[in-house]
């Protein structure tokens, strides 16, 4: 699910909590030693964001969410933000140069210019949140 999430809107923060849960709260924010990225660099992008980022010669800076049942990655593209929201049984991770995260036909790539070296860790840590979710949502 991709939408303009620039105004707050009741209706899109409740579905999107039923697809990636709820927010964590700060003392399990604290247990995890963080639940967001640094700020990310947008490479490449599917099809489908095409509509949604315009074509200009900034960057386009993204970040992203843990949830409990998935991901949100924000989108900053002039003065619009834009949510990706992504449960962990439709993730998809690759790490080849850059982290390239896929979900369903779509997919965004990350540049490693900027904080390359705390995202590492981020992404480990979204790797092994994806595993804890599937262990426990289809135990061998």
């Amino acid at each position: 699910m991709i939408y303009n999430s620039t105004y707050k809107d009741d209706e899109l923060d409740n579905e999107c909590e039923k697809i990636v849960g709820k927010k964590y709260n700060i003392i399990d924010s604290i247990l995890l030693n963080g639940i967001g990225s640094k700020r990310l660099i947008v490479k490449k992008y599917s099809k489908n964001f095409i509509e949604i980022i315009e074509k200009k010669i900034d960057l386009i800076y993204s970040n992203i969410e843990l949830r409990k049942k998935g991901i949100i990655v924000y989108i900053a593209t002039g003065q619009k933000r834009y949510s990706w929201v992504i449960p962990y049984y439709k993730l998809v991770l690759f790490k080849t140069p850059n982290y390239t995260i896929h979900c369903d036909e779509d997919f965004i790539t990350f540049s490693k210019e900027i904080n390359y070296k705390e995202n590492i860790n981020f992404f480990r840590k979204l790797i092994d949140q994806k595993i804890k979710f599937d262990q426990h949502n289809n135990p061998v």
